[in-house]
């Protein structure tokens, strides 16, 4: 068995006794769901529903671990700060504990929900020291799952979380009640707004960088994130991804022809247009 080691990783640390309550009221993890030997995606929202921080969510022995890019740590902190207020509890920000990524159980290992989703096993691991995962394992897992990630896939505050699957993976919960940009996610929820989604792309050759707009009649349909070698993610418009697939025209990665798939274990489909469909004259939905 062997460590992983995940670089550029900081741990935001909430302690206390209402540390469970404080964050139940900002982030989309339902956190009373949450088990202690699991860690789970989760976000903290802009009024408007997009996401202005991502991170995985974790129990501690006296409260919760967000774990997040090194670069977003700082910022969270600050806005936590903010809305605790005089609540009992302690924030501290944690550059140097390391993180690890293990596909074998390993001692303190926490199962990682979002790759469970997808049928592969996959754990956490926290002050744990790892080797460089040069052949980039981690990553093309990551993309075989139809796992996003900000930065490579997408940027803050220009995303819902139903755009990067948080409703499908353990990210985003619609009943446990009222939280920041809450209102919002649970009216596209119920309305059947989301028509952004992630999805895999795959190519018979090299796809090009992270960026490269998804073309579909010569229109941008979405844009490619993470890559590894001839599979990457892109958040594409799956309505537009439907009806290039139903006329059967070629999708385009730059002028690479690709293949687009949603991730299986979302159990969502690209919608199928109706013949008697008039044509649309506006963007629709998120």
């Amino acid at each position: 068995m062997s460590l992983l080691s995940v670089p550029d990783r900081a741990l935001v640390l909430v302690s206390g006794e209402p540390a469970i309550a404080f964050l139940q009221a900002l982030i989309t993890t339902d956190l009373l769901q949450l088990e202690a030997d699991e860690v789970r995606p989760g976000a903290l929202l802009t009024p408007q529903g997009k996401i202005l921080f991502d991170f995985l969510v974790s129990r501690t022995d006296n409260g919760v671990r967000l774990e997040t890019d090194v670069d977003q740590a700082p910022a969270l902190m600050k806005r936590l700060t903010l809305y605790k207020l005089r609540a009992p509890i302690t924030l501290s920000l944690d550059a140097e504990t390391a993180v690890a990524v293990s596909f074998e159980p390993a001692e303190g290992a926490l199962r990682d929900v979002r790759f469970a989703m997808s049928g592969v096993t996959a754990y956490r691991i926290y002050g744990a020291s790892g080797v460089d995962d040069s052949s980039g394992r981690v990553n093309a897992a990551r993309i075989a799952a139809g796992i996003a990630v900000s930065g490579a896939d997408y940027a803050l505050q220009d995303a819902f979380p139903h755009d990067v699957l948080l409703d499908k993976n353990g990210g985003l919960s619609f009943r446990k009640g009222c939280y920041v940009g809450q209102e919002v996610v649970s009216r596209m929820q119920h309305r059947g707004t989301a028509r952004r989604r992630v999805v895999t792309v795959e190519a018979n050759s090299a796809l090009p960088g992270s960026g490269t707009p998804i073309t579909a009649n010569g229109k941008v349909i979405g844009t490619l994130g993470s890559v590894a070698g001839r599979a990457g993610l892109a958040i594409v418009r799956i309505d537009k991804a439907g009806e290039a697939l139903a006329d059967r025209t070629d999708i385009l990665a730059g002028d690479v022809k690709v293949a687009l798939a949603l991730p299986a274990w979302t159990g969502l489909a690209f919608p199928v247009p109706s013949p008697d469909a008039a044509p649309e004259t506006s963007e629709a939905g998120a």
